[in-house]
C-alpha cells in the first residue's frame, strides 16, 4: 500500500491515493473559492511508503509531491464556548465552526 505523510498549515496528514481528506482552512497555495476540480500539488512530504519501502525526509523528502484536486468545502462541528463569573452577572456565549477544504489525493509522486 502506498501512502505518505504530508505537512500543510502546521498539521500533518496521512494520505493514500484515491482518498479524500479534509484540510483545515483554505489552502495557502490555492485560492479555493469557486475552484472545484482545480489541480494543485502539496510539496511538503515528510514520509513516503511504497509497499514496505520507506523514505523519510530531513525534514522533507526531495522530489516527492502529492498531486491533488479540490472537491469542495466543508464545515466542522460547532464548538460552543461559555464564560461565567459568579457574583458579577457576567455571562458570555461564543460559537465557532471551523472551515475545511475537501481534497481528493490523485497521485503520490516520488
Amino acid at each position: 500500500m502506498k501512502y505518505a505523510i504530508v505537512n500543510n498549515g502546521g498539521k500533518q496528514y496521512k494520505v493514500s491515493e484515491g482518498e479524500e481528506i479534509l484540510l483545515e482552512g483554505t489552502l495557502r497555495q490555492v485560492d479555493t473559492l469557486g475552484q472545484q476540480g482545480k489541480q494543485f500539488e502539496l510539496s511538503e512530504v515528510m514520509l513516503v511508503s511504497d509497499n514496505g519501502k520507506v523514505k523519510v525526509g530531513n525534514p522533507f523528502v526531495k522530489g516527492a509531491k502529492i498531486q491533488a484536486s479540490i472537491v469542495g468545502e466543508a464545515k466542522g462541528e460547532k464548538v460552543n464556548v461559555r464564560k461565567y463569573k459568579s457574583k458579577s452577572r457576567y455571562r458570555k456565549a461564543i460559537g465557532h465552526r471551523a472551515q475545511f477544504t475537501r481534497v481528493k489525493v490523485d497521485k503520490i509522486v516520488l
